[in-house]
């Protein structure tokens, strides 16, 4: 598998196009993917089809150790991050130990960076589970992916590998009642010959609806900067990002183009 790997527990501070000067925590394996979809885009590389025999995930006291650790140095460095971001190598609430880390990770950053805000970035796969969506409503940036109007489209973009469904999915990010960022990457291209688009008139109108239904604080949306594992893909030029935000004008949603 060809892709980005992060090799630390946490990596930075790095400039992020979205986020400032971000702190990074990978809670997943430093040496593969491990991830609830298997996007075409993901920087990451693709997801191993037998990841569950192959994955191994430290106990969220080595963890939690690594980034107290860390905290601790960059305070006395004089260091301070916009943001404490969780994202790595594939979907960060994958690991059983996220509600007590995130915990943890909220008290550590009301002692040492307390104008720092958290952030974590996710596929929105696993909200239907009560301690992750709790543990997402202790941090201060819900990023929650949306990537596609239709059940075909997301399919073909995201391809996840649990039964989850765009209807049951856009469900979830409503249940936040406006308390999260909707973020979506817009591409075109295709994939073992089958056409990829979700930049079309259709695929615009549905997604527009899954966003007003969702009311999130904000919408961001973007293109691909890194190489992809799947080869014949088109990034989105700005222009078109600006239109498609667009068609948010009007409907009280807040929404932001990074290129």
């Amino acid at each position: 598998m060809s892709g980005f790997l992060f090799n630390e527990i946490v990596f930075g501070p790095v400039k992020s196009r979205r986020f400032g000067v971000s702190l990074g925590i990978n809670l997943l394996p430093e040496t593969m993917k491990y991830c609830s979809f298997n996007c075409i885009y993901c920087e990451c590389g693709l997801t191993g089809e037998d990841q569950e025999k192959h994955v191994k995930l430290l106990p969220a006291s080595e963890l939690e150790h690594a980034i107290r650790q860390r905290f601790e140095a960059l305070k006395l460095q004089g260091l301070k991050p916009d943001n404490i971001t969780f994202a790595g190598n594939g979907e960060p609430t994958m690991h059983p130990g996220f509600p007590a880390i995130i915990d943890l990770t909220v008290e550590l950053r009301n002692r040492y960076f307390p104008e720092s805000q958290i952030t974590v970035l996710s596929n929105s796969t696993r909200l239907h589970i009560p301690a992750v969506k709790e543990a997402l409503m202790k941090i201060d940036n819900n990023v929650l992916k949306l990537d596609a109007g239709s059940e075909l489209m997301y399919r073909r973009i995201n391809r996840p590998s649990t039964p989850v469904t765009l209807a049951e999915i856009v469900e979830q990010l409503a249940g936040f009642k406006g308390n999260l960022i909707v973020q979506s990457l817009f591409l075109k291209g295709s994939v073992n010959g089958e056409p990829v688009d979700n930049t079309t008139p259709e695929e615009i109108r549905l997604w527009k609806e899954h966003i007003v239904k969702i009311k999130p604080s904000l919408v961001m949306l973007y293109s691909f900067s890194r190489e992809t594992p799947e080869k014949e893909l088109q990034r989105i030029s700005k222009e078109t990002l600006q239109q498609i935000a667009g068609n948010l004008e009007g409907s009280g949603i807040p929404c932001e183009v990074f290129d």
